[in-house]
């Protein structure tokens, strides 16, 4: 399994951003083949963090690929600064 996580900070409006994620971006990722998990978590002042979880790492990859589209197109006056990112390979889990 490999994972792919995204910090964003200085969020505007998480609400909004978790129905646009909801409602966009979540139809998007899930055509990707291998996805066993997604997440858009709010954690507070300002900071959401997404996980993604696949079978293999060409899906946490294209997961980045296509998060970075979508908020570009969609969430860039919400998420104004750039994400932190990084992915890599599950090496224990539940």
């Amino acid at each position: 399994m490999y994972a792919a996580i995204r910090r964003y900070e200085g969020v505007t409006d998480p609400a909004e951003a978790g129905r646009r994620v909801s409602e966009g971006f979540v139809p998007l990722i899930r055509e990707i083949p291998g996805l066993l998990a997604y997440y858009w978590v709010d954690a507070g002042n300002g900071v959401m963090v997404s996980t993604s979880v696949f079978e293999n790492e060409a899906g946490a990859d294209e997961s980045i690929k296509r998060a970075a589209v979508f908020v570009r197109d969609n969430l860039a006056s919400l998420l104004p600064n750039p994400p932190q990112v990084m992915s890599g390979q599950v090496v224990a889990s539940l």
